[in-house]
């Protein structure tokens, strides 16, 4: 082509990491190629057009606007020759240089280039190009694998490189679980693991206006339900072919256990989002002819204006009512619903602030939080804010104080109580004996299933119950098997195994000279001082013995006794560890007290709202002193 007919169509580009190198900015480029085109005889008014892509890499697939527009100006022939500085700022690929090569020839189309001698008219010139194209490829795909290796030693030292997620906050590059917020995330896998759908939960936080927020959407509580990041783990490359995972590599606010919990409730939770009546054995209960989970029906007898709910089976049509399956595990959800008082209730909220609220991070946070609310006062002084602004930022900031104050004054009450797992099972003793002694004041203090309304007995059954397996007998249904949350189990095994809580089960024991078959309550071997310390304390409030006895293990039975008139027992346990060797009996204790309150010693209140001080080894002294008179 004669260079008089040439008309340039000047393209130039800087991506991210050539912005920091010299001679490649967008103006020194231009700078250059107008200098070019002056030299190999083009005029100014035969440049065309300036084509500019900043801030955009060559690799492929990366979509560069401006370099979009200068081939569709060469298709209406508006210019014929792109000129570039380099033939990388054109392409780095080599897949794509065979592309922009074939389109040149179908255009009738050429390529000059200020530092790279290219000539596309022959076959030599398309070689060379294809060398340097080549060298140019490989370039950066060593230059990314160098980027990809510093990276993942980043990510496996927390160096999260995304934007902090709610619950989390950036300190020295590193993620770190936010105090202000990671309560929220905990709230929030807690309620969608109680069966409240995305939708229900960002109608709470709206409603309680949760952060100053009113905007929250059942997208975000997705996003967050679905995020490794709370269980520790991050992904790389999430929606990439090729994404990179990283296990254990920050702080985690949510347990692994509990994540995956939350992943298996999304498709449960997502068939009741916009259920209008409540269910207490939703997701729960199994048909028993073909095993899949039974829906939830409602129907309104209007002349008694009362509701009466079943289950059904879409498969096999049948119907099972709500209350015949509420009768059969009574006993067993009253058992649950004592735990959670006792354990989730009372115990663990206190042991857990302990653990999750540091004192000294608390009160960083609201050092930090008091510094930001004076700047934001003294900008709104000089007239930087709006007084729209300054009212709805100082908004945030009190709110955001108000939560930390809350946290610490939770952390300094539960410095001034020493509830440890050990007093766990002291609390369960009590609350036995309270129900022996007083069982009509005991249920002005503790929930009574009975009058429980149907949405707590829901969360509650939602909270604990994985699934309930029926059968049919006859022509009734009944509990076949229960299985329990795996959440639940283990944490109550773990406090079980270590003697700190305890079960029912079947024993056969000698009471006053009758055999007695019944449920007891059992627990794990507790070494002796820790036995005498915990009834030093019983003693406190009531008059609790300890009775020793033999448990014969080829008959099953327990020799124990003889207990006072109208004593009952409270729990019997090991005297001695379970791994003692292969004898044929094993030393057991139990505890008993009378079935009236004439022997409580302390006020009446005291004895259902709080717990017999701590004692030391000297208060109590092992000796036969804490066994009962008969027993000595």
């Amino acid at each position: 082509m004669n260079e008089e007919n040439k008309i340039a169509g000047l393209y130039i580009r800087v991506s991210t990491e050539d912005q920091a190198r010299e001679g490649f900015s967008l103006k020194e480029q231009e700078k250059r190629l107008r200098t070019m085109c002056e030299y190999k005889g083009y005029k100014v008014y035969k440049v065309y057009k300036i084509y500019k892509d900043s801030g955009i890499s060559a690799k492929t697939g990366n979509y560069r606007p401006a370099f979009e527009e200068l081939l569709q100006d060469i298709k209406d022939k508006k210019c014929n020759t792109i000129v570039v500085l380099k033939l990388d700022r054109l392409t780095r690929s080599v897949y794509d240089w065979e592309n922009i090569l074939k389109f040149l020839e179908e255009n009738d189309a050429y390529l000059d280039c200020a530092n790279d001698d290219i000539n596309t008219t022959n076959a030599n010139g398309k070689m060379i190009s294809r060398i340097l194209t080549s060298v140019s490829q490989q370039e950066i795909e060593r230059t990314s694998e160098r980027t990809k290796v510093g990276l993942s030693g980043a990510i496996k030292e927390g160096h999260i490189p995304a934007r902090a997620p709610l619950g989390y906050k950036h300190i020295e590059k590193k993620l770190v679980p936010d105090q202000l917020t990671k309560d929220i995330v905990i709230r929030i896998y807690n309620l969608y693991f109680e069966g409240k759908s995305y939708y229900n939960i960002a109608t709470i936080f709206n409603e309680e206006q949760i952060l100053g927020k009113t905007n929250w959407k059942d997208t975000g509580i997705l996003r967050i339900i679905s995020n490794e990041v709370y269980k520790g783990d991050y992904i790389h490359g999430k929606r990439t072919s090729h994404p990179t995972y990283y296990k254990d590599v920050v702080e985690p606010i949510i347990s692994k256990e509990m994540w995956d919990n939350c992943q298996v409730q999304k498709k449960k939770n997502q068939k009741n989002y916009m259920r209008t009546q409540t269910y207490i054995f939703l997701q729960k209960l199994k048909c028993p002819k073909c095993g899949r989970i039974l829906a939830g029906g409602a129907s309104h007898k209007i002349k008694s204006d009362k509701w009466y709910f079943y289950y059904r089976c879409e498969n096999c049509k049948n119907n099972i009512h709500e209350d015949k399956i509420e009768d059969k595990i009574k006993i067993l959800l009253a058992d649950i619903l004592e735990y959670d008082n006792v354990v989730n209730e009372f115990f663990l909220p206190v042991l857990k602030s302990k653990v999750d609220n540091p004192k000294e991070q608390l009160e960083k946070e609201l050092k930090s939080l008091n510094n930001k609310k004076e700047r934001i006062r003294k900008a709104y002084i000089d007239e930087l804010f709006t007084e729209e602004d300054f009212k709805q930022e100082s908004k945030i900031i009190e709110n955001q104080i108000e939560m930390i104050n809350s946290k610490l004054l939770e952390n300094s009450q539960a410095e001034q109580l020493n509830f440890t797992t050990e007093d766990i099972l002291l609390k369960r003793d009590m609350d036995f004996i309270n129900k022996v002694k007083l069982p009509i004041s005991y249920y002005a203090f503790n929930d009574n299933w009975d009058l429980l309304d149907r949405d707590t007995r829901a969360d509650i059954v939602m909270r604990y119950i994985d699934d309930i397996e029926l059968e049919i007998k006859g022509n009734k249904y009944e509990v076949k098997q229960i299985n329990f949350r795996s959440t639940f189990y283990s944490n109550f095994e773990e406090l079980y195994k270590k003697g700190y809580i305890d079960k029912k089960r079947p024993l056969t024991y000698d009471f006053n000279g009758i055999c007695v078959d019944t449920n007891i309550r059992y627990s794990e071997y507790l070494p002796i001082k820790d036995v005498m310390q915990h009834l030093y304390r019983l003693n406190e409030y009531y008059e609790v013995n300890l009775y020793k006895g033999t448990y014969y293990k080829e008959t099953e039975k327990l020799d124990i006794g003889p207990l006072q008139k109208n004593e009952v027992p409270i729990r019997v346990f090991p005297l001695q560890d379970n791994n003692n060797g292969n004898k044929n009996w094993l030393a057991m204790g139990m505890l008993a007290t009378k079935n009236n309150s004439n022997d409580i010693k302390v006020n009446i209140r005291d004895v259902f709202e709080t717990i017999p001080d701590n004692v030391t080894e000297e208060d109590f002294i092992l000796s036969d002193d804490n066994v009962s008179q008969e027993q000595r």
